[in-house]
């Protein structure tokens, strides 16, 4: 396959690799974590590295990215005096957490991020009002200092790891900044356009993309996430939430496994 930097794919490994592409995007598009699909499955590429992975995936991801924040845009109309500051702090986040990527080994970073998901998922499930209707805890210069933060935090892990980054965006505005579980998916989706972008700043010259793999899986990411976009509004913050505890437990099950088998090794 042309861009494939060199690897031997046959046409079964295109397709669950093209598969996958769709289900993150949708994935991604209702509560973020599409991540969880379709970086694991690049990993499972013969002869691919960590760094090509990562770097692919972002190219997949900013395809279905784009979608789903303008749909979410033209359809919920997001308060962009949260987007533009978490935006801008995430893609900075981002482009930091890119250049350590190829040297910090996840391992150390796993199990923190199990302990916090399992914090995620049982003060989600603790409260069942949490996320259903939007009551912001700041207004004015606090608001945005806080989207900054958020973005900043967040855009670093993005651009070093990835998977769960849309959904650790949507618990934040949900349990810090006080939004409703829709309208945060839909910042989620601004914020997440710009930790793409950052990581692929620092990707793209240092030659780690595989072009021609990353836009055929893009492709896919890019009709799911229109398809979930689209859904996500039509069934509201109570669908939302379903699903983003659903990703989470797979996020948590995930790692766990991770973490397990790496302490066996």
């Amino acid at each position: 396959m042309p861009g494939s930097g060199g690897l031997e794919l046959d046409l079964l490994t295109i397709a669950l690799l093209v598969l996958a592409g769709l289900t993150a995007g949708w994935i991604d598009a209702v509560v973020g974590g599409g991540g969880l699909v379709q970086l694991p499955a690049l990993l499972l590429v013969p002869g691919i590295s960590p760094v090509q992975a990562l770097a692919t995936n972002k190219l997949a991801s900013i395809m279905g990215t784009s979608v789903s924040a303008t749909t979410y845009y033209r359809r919920v109309g997001p308060d962009l005096r949260t987007a533009g500051p978490m935006a801008l702090a995430a893609l900075v986040g981002a482009v930091g957490g890119a250049a350590l990527a190829s040297k910090i080994p996840a391992e150390l970073f796993e199990p923190i991020i199990l302990v916090v998901l399992i914090a995620v998922a049982v003060y989600t499930i603790a409260k069942p009002t949490l996320g259903h209707a939007t009551n912001l805890r700041w207004e004015g210069n606090g608001h945005r200092w806080a989207a900054a933060g958020i973005g900043l935090a967040i855009g670093f892990y993005d651009g070093l790891l990835g998977p769960g980054t849309g959904t650790f965006f949507v618990i934040s505005l949900v349990s810090i900044l006080g939004y409703a579980f829709l309208p945060a998916s839909a910042l989620a989706k601004i914020a997440n356009f710009a930790t793409n972008a950052g990581a692929l700043i620092f990707f793209v010259p240092y030659g780690a993309v595989l072009w021609g793999l990353g836009l055929a899986i893009g492709a896919a990411n890019l009709l799911g996430a229109y398809i979930g976009a689209r859904m996500a509004v039509a069934k509201g913050s109570g669908f939302v939430r379903v699903v983003f505890v659903v990703v989470v437990g797979a996020l948590i099950c995930k790692l766990g496994y991770d973490v397990v088998t790496s302490l066996g090794e």
